[in-house]
């Protein structure tokens, strides 16, 4: 790496980044010294089930955009264009349908953690622990590649080495984990919240300044071909379509916002089923600000460097292009504090991320491998056992983002590949769980753990052998004159005709059209040839990360029930309703008799009865003002809703 402003950094700016890092550290103090001083599992894990709601929708949202969304996205739009930019209404569309769909559903359980649910639902503690385990490792990656995105970043602007930006934040979270409990980690959530869109908005206006104004920024990227939203193309091998960041985006998200640890545990802590709703319905919100920023960062800061007419990332400036938003930072911003403001930024959105997973870690490892085993303890005793687990996966948190720095690629593919392929395992005990009433226990986790294997199989395959595909061209026509540029597509045009064939063989994990586009009208048949006969593998490998939820909710579902035919499936009567969404009965009701009693679909529905009861509990709910029994009400009509699915739209405070 040349000309990288190393130690930009001003004392100014140091100190804003120090007081950043204290502040939540301060906030974990605060926790463990205020109210019951954290000193019960109930008060640790879940606030007392007394939280705020806006903090909690705040908490919710940062825990799953984090400094990811700060790099990543803005790299997406600056690589590869505006498309990626759909992407965030599959999101919003996803925080809307697990508001009515899954809220309602497990609010009224009080979990502490999320997979107590798959052992009341199939009878199953080996379900149950399958579903902690692979929650526990895509956790645990997950904190390795939100640990690394600021850390690339810091390096980027001062030369503070990587392993040393993630030793700090490792330490940092941990701490304030470990202090303060779920309180603190909202909170937290909330300021840093603050810190990260401010650092964004700061982006786009210095940069958009800069070029002349919004319509220049849009200008520069359409002469670049940056600006490309509509691909229809049904391919699923295409890494971005309208199909994939919509409808893709959506399976992958409902189940993050709706269904996921993290998400559970913040929403109980309401005192409400409505707050809970609306927590998660102000993602929407959330989400469009988040995501609008930082994709707009991207293509304003494209069209800076464009406008310049020298890419840093082409002339090797920087090492990759998750650092293209800290090297503008330091060049253009760099009024004292601003940079460390950004950095702090990014570290926020890191803390906010790890510790989210540091609480779900905690959460499931005690109730779900620790608790049953150590009942006749003291609380005392059982507080010290949760705060020893923060402090141990803090410790392998940072061991596993070691090993995820050395991932090629952008922040946000890295992450959305293989968080895609435990979402889809996972939203797959809930799906068979709550939609098919005759998959037994055995299902439940032969169908998930079947779709993992085969998602991670393709995830590391599709780093390790396929490799990362190339990006758009950049703009070099000012960079130094000694500076050659050796993509892929250069080469190809220099080669030698024989030799074609043996530049396809060795890229062949680029898109086949755009090699048949690109190498010259030469071409000898046996590059064709070679790159068909990779094809049906490469295909496989070659899946869009954004279709890898789908197609691992796919095979959990189909493996599962399967299973359960095979291994005597459940009967209606085994399964309680409140642990079920029966809307799939609509679906079930098209097909044959027979294969309807099999599946135990569409039978044993009442619709006049439910209809009444619905009506006498708002008429309880009219009559009653006294909020205990209003609450043990309302919680008896949220879990009638959600065993019909039918209205749950309709369920009002």
């Amino acid at each position: 790496m040349k000309n990288v402003p190393k130690n930009s950094f001003t004392v100014a700016d140091w100190v804003v980044f120090s007081g950043m890092l204290i502040i939540p550290a301060c906030i974990g103090i605060y926790y463990a010294l205020a109210g019951g001083k954290q000193k019960t599992t109930k008060e640790f894990l879940m606030g007392n089930r007394s939280l705020k709601m806006v903090p909690v929708a705040i908490s919710i949202l940062v825990s799953f955009l984090s400094a990811i969304l700060i790099l990543g996205a803005p790299a997406e739009m600056y690589t590869k264009g505006t498309q990626y930019y759909l992407y965030v209404f599959g999101q919003m569309a996803a925080a809307a349908l697990a508001a009515f769909l899954f809220v309602p559903l497990f609010y009224p359980l009080k979990l502490t953690s999320m997979y107590e649910y798959i052992e009341l639902r199939f009878k199953s503690r080996a379900a149950r622990l399958t579903a902690t385990v692979i929650n526990i490792l895509s956790s645990l990656i997950y904190t390795g590649i939100a640990s690394f995105a600021p850390a690339t970043a810091l390096q980027a602007v001062t030369g503070f080495p990587e392993w040393a930006s993630i030793l700090l934040i490792g330490v940092v979270v941990t701490f304030y984990t470990f202090m303060g409990g779920l309180k603190a980690l909202v909170w937290v959530d909330a300021f840093q919240a603050i810190i990260m869109f401010g650092s964004l908005l700061s982006i786009v206006t210095k940069a958009a300044l800069e070029v002349g104004g919004f319509s220049k920024v849009w200008e520069l990227n359409e002469q670049w071909s940056r600006i490309n939203f509509w691909n229809f193309d049904f391919d699923p091998t295409v890494r971005h379509t309208f199909w994939a960041l919509t409808i893709g985006g959506m399976i992958n998200w409902v189940g993050t916002f709706g269904a996921s640890q993290q998400s559970i545990q913040r929403f109980s802590a309401l005192p409400s089923l409505r707050e809970a709703k609306i927590a998660v319905l102000l993602n929407c919100l959330g989400l469009f600000l988040m995501v609008t920023t930082a994709c707009l960062a991207g293509i304003a800061v494209f069209a800076f460097y464009a406008m310049k007419g020298c890419d840093p990332l082409t002339n090797k400036e920087i090492n990759n292009s998750n650092q293209i938003i800290p090297f503008f930072v330091v060049q253009m911003l760099h009024l004292p504090g601003v940079p460390g403001l950004f950095i702090a930024g990014l570290f926020s959105g890191a803390l906010s991320a790890i510790s989210s997973n540091l609480s779900s870690q905690v959460a499931t490892s005690w109730e779900d491998f620790i608790k049953p085993h150590v009942q006749n303890r003291s609380e005392k005793v059982h507080v010290w056992i949760t705060r020893t687990l923060v402090i141990f996966f803090g410790i392998l948190g940072l061991a596993v983002s070691f090993a995820v720095k050395e991932i090629g690629g952008t922040v946000l593919q890295v992450s959305l590949s293989f968080m895609g392929a435990a979402s889809g395992a996972l939203n797959g005990f809930v799906v068979l769980g709550t939609f098919f009433t005759s998959c037994n226990w055995i299902g439940a986790m032969v169908g998930p753990f079947v779709s993992y294997v085969v998602m991670m199989w393709i995830g590391i395959a599709k780093y390790s052998v396929i490799g990362v595909e190339g990006d758009l061209k950049f703009p070099t026509e000012t960079c130094s004159a000694d500076f050659n540029l050796t993509t892929p597509m250069t080469l190809m045009t220099l080669m030698p005709q024989e030799n074609l064939h043996l530049l396809a063989d060795s890229f062949h994990y680029l898109d086949r059209t755009v090699i048949l586009t690109n190498i010259t009208a030469g071409i000898t048949t046996d590059a064709t040839q070679v790159v068909k006969h990779r094809s049906a593998l490469d295909a496989l490998y070659s899946l869009s990360y954004l279709w890898y939820s789908t197609l691992g909710l796919l095979i959990a579902v189909i493996v599962g029930l399967c299973v359960s035919l095979a291994t005597c499936p459940m009967k209606a009567d085994e399964v309680d309703p409140k642990y079920q969404v029966r809307f799939c009965d609509w679906l079930c009701c098209c097909l044959p008799q027979s294969l309807r009693k099999k599946l135990n679909c569409c039978t044993g529905y009442n619709e006049d009865q439910t209809r009444d009861l619905f009506s006498d509990i708002n008429v309880l709910l009219d009559g009653n003002k006294d909020n205990d029994n209003r609450n043990g009400i309302q919680t008896r009509q949220s879990q009638v809703l959600s065993a019909e699915g039918l209205w749950r739209s309709e369920i009002s405070d």
